[in-house]
């Protein structure tokens, strides 16, 4: 059958969406026997929607009008990931402030969704730079205060030179900020951190509960959380009171630690470094700060150190072992120190070679072998009362003679390091914390969130000078101490935008209650989220 009828989108598809809209077909109602949640990644609105949200925003749309028609309550719901630096930078680019930038391209972002005939309960729609969202932010910190799991101190922090602001571990890709691309440096700064390590061994149990995960997602977890099992254990400093205390993974090569190296930021260096070494581990200590931690950990890096001129006793044979310093030994990683076994560790056997260091052999390689570290099992040799034993056998009991001796214990590690959530920038969830000269760090009372982004309009006032913006305007920070009623600052930082990038799925099951972050009633009838679409870039950042 030949037909001349021509399909005409001008007419036919706002007919439809008006009556889609009219019926409500993808309103979710909670109720029925069957649910489906189905949830779309949460865009930046730092510029309007482009082919890849095409993609990925049609596969949500056919599969939530599916389950409506197999008769599920459907939770299809939209929102905006609108804080943070991608909708700053791009209101700093383009002049404008980033309130009027961000809500310009949610409104030009929701006239793209309709012409691609995509429908959503916007009833449950979520907007994080709105106070009816960030007030939960702040609440939610307060909570974890509350339960020990924020805390704040000074450490060195990956520094971003081009956006201004620090990045969290999981920010820093190959040694470059993941937006900025630039070399990420390290500076001492005054931080708040989450407690993620907490749950490092509960996040890693329970990857075996997500059987519909695409498996490289989970390795990907399993890997940033990098669970090693080993023991902690100390070598006295000769002639100092300081001890060096190490971990490893492989406890039972022992008697083959020919020397010790720390990380050049390690806490003794400055203590056991002797007058004739002083020049030479400062210097060394300088370089290793303008370096960045994968820039450090190249394998194929020619190995560099200095000797701080100190010695270390090996506790297994006592025999005294030169303390080096090298930048292939990060300071946040284990303690920060390792014995350095050059016939089982590769990166040790070429600092060895390189400075003319001993190399002595603890496992027998095998008939013919011809490499250099051997890192694989086999007999212990040159071990004294652990000869002939296989690694794990060694390994216990080399742990057990440490407890008797009192100089350590098995331990578990993880690669997985506290989430750093400070930000220097303008365009984020203020921090609900007040400094007090009498009263020290003072929470923000519960009743008087949300604590208010100040509208700034001069692009110049919120563009990044190495501290936040708000640092310069005393009626933001100017204030009275909740404890003690004198003056007092409020914390001018904000927070990394993946705090709000961790909850808003559960916003969306109960996105207008004014009393509560959600009802977990409702949250319960929805949760889990039974289909994600989205990028597996996000597997080690708001995903985990």
């Amino acid at each position: 059958m030949i037909t001349t009828d021509k399909y005409n989108p001008h007419e036919i598809e706002p007919k439809w969406q008006k009556y889609w809209d009219e019926i409500g077909l993808l309103r979710a109602r909670e109720g029925s026997d069957k649910k489906a949640y189905i949830l779309v990644m949460f865009p930046y609105p730092s510029g309007d929607l482009h082919m890849g949200h095409l993609k990925n925003y049609t596969m949500g749309d056919l599969l939530a009008r599916f389950r409506v028609q197999q008769g599920y309550s459907v939770l299809h719901p939209f929102g905006w990931d609108a804080f943070g630096l991608p909708a700053e930078n791009a209101a700093l680019k383009f002049g404008v402030s980033p309130a009027d930038w961000t809500f310009g391209n949610i409104q030009q972002s929701k006239e793209s969704l309709s012409l691609m005939g995509i429908r959503y309960d916007w009833s449950r729609e979520v907007t994080t730079c709105l106070p009816d969202y960030y007030k939960w932010n702040q609440w939610i910190f307060l909570k974890m205060y509350e339960r020990g799991l924020v805390y704040r101190k000074k450490s060195l922090v990956n520094w971003d030179p081009v956006e201004q602001s620090v990045l969290a571990n999981e920010q820093v890709i190959d040694g470059r900020g993941w937006r900025s691309g630039a070399l990420v440096e390290k500076r001492e700064l005054e931080q708040w951190y989450l407690k993620i390590t907490d749950y490092a061994e509960r996040l890693l149990a329970d990857l075996d509960k997500l059987p519909r995960w695409p498996e490289k997602v989970k390795a990907m977890q399993r890997a940033w959380i990098g669970k090693s099992q080993g023991a902690e254990f100390d070598f006295q400093v000769k002639g100092h009171p300081a001890k060096i205390r190490v971990f490893s993974t492989r406890p039972d090569t022992i008697f083959g630690a020919t020397f010790m190296v720390l990380a050049p930021e390690h806490e003794l260096v400055a203590q056991i470094t002797t007058p004739e070494q002083k020049a030479a581990v400062e210097a060394y200590v300088a370089a290793a700060q303008m370096k960045s931690e994968v820039e450090r950990q190249r394998e194929d890096r020619e190995k560099t150190g200095v000797f701080t001129g100190a010695y270390a006793i090996n506790p297994a044979n006592g025999k005294e072992i030169p303390v080096w310093i090298a930048d292939y030994v990060l300071a946040g990683y284990g303690t920060g120190a390792i014995m350095a076994v050059p016939g089982q560790d590769e990166r040790d056997w070429e600092f060895a070679e390189k400075f003319g260091l001993e190399i002595i052999r603890t496992v027998e390689p095998p008939a013919g072998w011809q490499g250099k570290a051997y890192t694989e099992d086999g007999p212990a040799i040159n071990s004294d009362f652990l000869n002939g034993l296989y690694m794990e056998q060694a390994k216990k009991k080399i742990i057990a003679w440490m407890e008797e001796k009192g100089i350590g214990s098995g331990k578990v590690n993880y690669r997985l390091r506290d989430w750093l959530i400070s930000r220097q920038r303008y365009w984020g969830t203020p921090i609900p914390m007040i400094h007090c000269d009498s009263c020290g760090i003072v929470p923000v009372p519960y009743e008087e969130l949300p604590v208010l982004l100040p509208t700034l309009k001069d692009v110049d006032d919120i563009r990044p000078k190495g501290k936040s913006p708000l640092a310069a305007h005393p009626e933001f920070y100017e204030c009275e101490c909740p404890k003690c009623g004198g003056k007092a600052r409020r914390d001018t930082d904000t927070m990394d935008t993946f705090f709000d990038s961790s909850w808003y799925f559960l916003r969306y099951t109960d996105a207008q209650n004014p009393a509560l972050p959600f009802d977990p009633a409702r949250a319960n009838f929805w949760m889990p989220v039974d289909q994600y679409i989205g990028g597996i870039e996000h597997a080690i950042l708001h995903l985990l």
